[in-house]
C-alpha cells in the first residue's frame, strides 16, 4: 500500500477539484437515498389514505420532484467533475513519470524495454484511476451518508440502526480489505501481462521485417497468444474476486433489511413509528447499499493499482547515476575538446571484470577542427561519442572542454556546448517548424531559414505550399530519407553549441545523398568544431583529420601505427 503514497502530492495539488467531486458524489447518494425513502413513505401513505386513512400528498410529491431533479443534476455533475479531476490527476502523474525518465542516463534507460516504458506511461498510470473513482470517493460518500442514515434510524429504531451501521461498515470496509488481499496476486499478474503485451506488440512492429525474413511469424504469434492467455487468466481471477465481493454485499444488505423489519415491525406495533415512515426507511436502507457496489469493484482492481503504483514508483525514485558537483565550474563559450588517457568498460552482466571498450585513449580536437573517427562496427566509436557528450563517465582519465573536466561542470552547461546528430535522430509528429525549434525554442524565422540554407534545404522548404508550417508526418514520413537527415542537421545547427557530434549521419542514405551530405558539411557547420563517427567513404575536404579505433586504442591514420597520446 505504501506505493500508493506517491499519489498524495498529486491529490494535494488537485484538492479543490477532488473535494468538489466528492461533494457531487455525496449529493448524488443523498438525493438517491432520499428519493427512495420519500417514495416509499409517499406510496405507502397514499395507499393507506385510499383505504380510509389521512395523508398529506403535497409535501411528499414536492419532495419526490425536487429530489429527482437534484439526483439528475448531481449525478451528471458527479460524472463530469469526478472524471475531470481523475483525468487531471493522471495527466499530472504522466508528467511526473516523464520527468523522472528524462533525468535518467541512457545506460539506466537501456535496462528497460521500450514497450515497458510505454506501459508505465500509459497502462500503469491508467490503472490508478481506480483509487479515487472506485475506492476513495465511494468509500467517503458511503461513510458520510451511512452516518446520517444511522442517525435517522436511531431516532425511531435504535437497535436496527446499530445492526445497519455494522453491516454497512462490513460491506464498505471489512469486506473490501479482504478483497484487497485476495486481489493483489491476480492484480499484479494482470498488470505485468498487460505490460508484456504492449512490449511484445511494439517489438513485433519494430522487428516486423526481420521477423518475416526469418520466417518467425508462427513463433511470434504463439508467444503473443501465451501472453493473451495469461492476461485473460488474471482478468478472470479479478472478476471472481469482484463477484465474491458482490455476494458479501448482498448478505450485508439483507442482514440490515431483516434487522430493520424485525425491530421496526415491533416498534410499529408499539405505535412508536408509522407504517409509511417504516417503509421509507426500508427503501432508504436498500438504496444506500448500492454505494458499496463500486467499492467492491474497485477493491477487486486495487491489486492492479498497487502493482502499477509500484512499477511507477520504481521509476520515479530512481535518481540519475551521474550527478552534478555541489559547486560546478563555469565552462567557457569555446575551447578545445579533449580525451585524456580515457579508459571505459560497460558493467559486467556476470561476475568478473568486463573487457575495456576504450583503453588509454587520448585525443585533442581544436576549435573549428573537423575530425573523423573511423573503425569497424563494435570498435567503440559510439561509446567514445557518449563520453564526449557526457552520457557516460570514464572509469579512468578525463574528458575536457576548454581545460575543464566534465565531472567538475554542470551537465546542462556541458550539453549546451555540444549538439548531437545521430544515425537514428528522430523527426517528431508535427510541422517542420516545431521539429526545428527543438534545437532552440527561442529561434525566430530568420534563424530557421539560416540553418535550412546551411543544410541545403532552403529551396525545398520554400517550394512547399505551407513552407515552415508543412506537416512532417509521423517520423518524417512526408520527407525523403535525405531530406529528413538534412532537417535533423539543421536542427542540430540551430542549437547554440560550439561542437557538433555526428554519429553515422548518413546511415541509410544512398550513395548520391551521402556524397551530397558530406560535400555540404563544411559550409553547413561554418567553422564549428565537428567530431564525426562514420563507416562512409569521406571526401578529402570533409574533415581535417582521420583517426581509427582498433582494439580499444586510437590510431592517427596520417602517422599509422603511432598511437595518439
Amino acid at each position: 500500500m505504501k506505493n500508493l503514497l506517491l499519489l498524495l502530492p498529486l491529490y494535494a495539488r488537485r484538492k479543490s477539484g477532488l473535494l468538489l467531486a466528492l461533494f457531487c458524489a455525496l449529493a448524488t447518494v443523498a438525493a438517491g437515498v432520499g428519493l427512495l425513502g420519500v417514495s416509499g413513505w409517499f406510496l405507502t401513505g397514499a395507499a393507506l389514505a385510499g383505504a380510509g386513512g389521512m395523508f398529506n400528498l403535497f409535501a411528499p410529491s414536492a419532495l419526490v420532484r425536487g429530489l429527482s431533479f437534484l439526483r439528475i443534476v448531481s449525478r451528471y455533475a458527479d460524472r463530469v467533475v469526478g472524471h475531470s479531476a481523475t483525468l487531471r490527476l493522471l495527466a499530472d502523474l504522466r508528467g511526473v513519470v516523464f520527468a523522472a525518465l528524462i533525468r535518467l542516463t541512457p545506460r539506466q534507460l537501456a535496462r528497460y524495454r521500450s514497450g515497458d516504458l510505454v506501459a508505465r506511461m500509459t497502462g500503469d498510470v491508467d490503472a490508478l484511476d481506480t483509487v479515487f473513482l472506485f475506492v476513495l470517493a465511494p468509500l467517503a460518500t458511503a461513510i458520510l451518508a451511512g452516518a446520517v442514515l444511522t442517525a435517522v434510524l436511531g431516532l425511531w429504531v435504535p437497535a436496527a440502526a446499530l445492526v445497519f451501521a455494522l453491516a454497512l461498515l462490513a460491506a464498505c470496509v471489512a469486506v473490501p480489505l479482504w478483497l484487497l488481499r485476495a486481489a493483489r496476486k491476480p492484480g499484479a499478474a494482470a498488470q505485468e501481462s498487460a505490460a508484456e503485451l504492449r512490449a511484445a506488440t511494439l517489438d513485433a512492429v519494430d522487428g516486423h521485417a526481420d521477423m518475416v525474413a526469418m520466417h518467425a511469424q508462427a513463433e511470434t504469434l504463439a508467444h503473443f497468444e501465451r501472453l493473451c492467455e495469461a492476461s485473460a487468466l488474471a482478468r478472470r481471477s479479478q472478476a471472481r474476486v469482484a463477484v465474491r465481493g458482490q455476494w458479501f454485499l448482498q448478505i450485508a444488505a439483507g442482514i440490515a433489511v431483516l434487522a430493520l423489519l424485525w425491530f421496526g415491525l415491533a416498534t410499529h406495533e408499539a405505535g412508536r413509528i408509522e407504517g409509511p415512515v417504516l417503509a421509507g426507511l426500508l427503501l432508504a436502507v436498500i438504496g444506500i447499499f448500492e454505494v458499496a457496489g463500486p467499492i467492491m469493484r474497485g477493491a477487486s482492481r486495487m491489486g492492479s493499482a498497487i502493482s502499477a503504483a509500484g512499477r511507477i514508483r520504481e521509476v520515479t525514485q530512481c535518481g540519475p547515476d551521474m550527478q552534478d558537483p555541489a559547486a560546478p565550474l563555469a565552462l567557457p563559450d569555446n575551447g578545445a575538446l579533449e580525451l585524456e588517457r580515457v579508459r571505459f568498460a560497460y558493467p559486467a552482466r556476470t561476475s568478473g571484470e568486463s573487457p575495456l571498450v576504450l583503453d588509454d585513449i587520448s585525443l585533442r580536437v581544436e576549435p573549428g577542427e573537423r575530425v573523423a573517427i573511423l573503425g569497424a562496427s563494435g570498435a567503440g566509436k559510439s561509446t567514445l561519442l557518449h563520453l564526449l557528450l557526457r552520457l557516460e563517465d570514464p572509469q579512468g582519465g578525463r574528458v575536457l572542454f576548454g581545460g575543464r573536466d566534465a565531472r567538475d561542470c554542470a551537465q546542462a552547461d556541458w550539453h549546451r556546448r555540444i549538439a548531437l546528430l545521430s544515425q537514428d535522430a528522430p523527426l517528431f509528429l508535427g510541422t517542420l517548424r516545431t521539429n526545428l525549434l527543438i534545437g532552440d525554442p527561442e529561434a525566430g524565422d530568420a534563424d530557421l531559414w539560416r540553418v535550412l540554407e546551411a543544410a541545403k534545404l532552403g529551396d525545398f522548404v520554400r517550394g512547399l505550399p505551407d513552407g515552415l508550417d508543412t506537416w512532417a508526418g509521423e517520423t518524417g514520413s512526408q520527407l525523403s530519407a535525405g531530406q529528413a537527415r538534412r532537417l535533423c542537421l539543421a536542427r542540430a545547427l540551430l542549437a547554440p553549441a560550439a561542437i557538433i557530434v555526428l554519429d553515422e549521419p548518413t546511415a541509410g542514405l544512398d550513395a548520391a545523398a551521402e556524397a551530397a551530405f558530406f560535400a555540404d558539411l563544411e559550409n553547413a557547420v561554418r567553422g564549428r568544431t565537428v567530431v564525426l563517427a562514420t563507416h562512409a567513404v569521406l571526401p578529402d575536404a570533409a574533415v581535417h583529420r582521420r583517426v581509427e579505433l582498433r582494439g580499444g586504442r586510437l590510431y592517427d591514420l596520417s602517422s599509422q601505427p603511432a598511437i595518439l597520446a
